[in-house]
């Protein structure tokens, strides 16, 4: 895939960022025998791969891996996940995608796990920019940008060519 734009991020600088943050969300679970990991559809689910596989690098803990689907264009349809409620009543969960831009898609998956009692529920993302419409934050985050409004961040999971772009 081609895009044009500056990087923001480069592969190693994603790898770092994602090392970085599994680290952080295992300390703050550090006596979890189970994790949750609920990537949003498409690119945040792939970043919750990526954090999944250097979790399992530096713990014993079980991480199970939840993907979300929102509608983005119409996020007031019902969300679905590929884990039952089941699942993940009363474990902690994190809530991942890759940019999170006016809150709206996380605001919207957050409120999807506001049904089932959680042990502890955070949010994390690998770039975190300021305009946010919704009152939603990022409790891990590889990097925070202020860009203009008529910016975008595009993050491309590429096989040994990860990078964020600045578009």
């Amino acid at each position: 895939m081609t895009v044009t734009g500056n990087i923001i991020l480069n592969h190693q600088q994603i790898q770092h960022k994602t090392r970085r943050m599994a680290y952080q969300i295992l300390e703050s679970n550090v006596n979890e025998e189970e994790i949750i990991l609920a990537g949003i559809a498409k690119n945040g689910f792939v970043f919750a791969q990526k954090i999944k596989a250097e979790l399992e690098r530096i713990t014993e803990a079980t991480i199970t891996l939840c993907e979300v689907l929102i509608n983005k264009q119409d996020p007031l349809q019902t969300v679905t996940t590929s884990l039952v409620k089941e699942d993940y009543i009363n474990k902690p969960l994190v809530l991942i995608d890759d940019v999170l831009n006016s809150g709206t898609t996380l605001i919207y998956g957050v409120k999807h796990f506001l049904d089932v009692p959680l042990k502890n529920f955070k949010t994390a993302v690998l770039v975190n920019r300021n305009h946010k419409k919704y009152p939603i934050k990022a409790d891990f985050k590889g990097i925070s940008l202020s860009t203009s409004i008529q910016e975008h961040i595009d993050v491309v999971f590429e096989e040994g060519e990860d990078t964020a772009y600045l578009i």
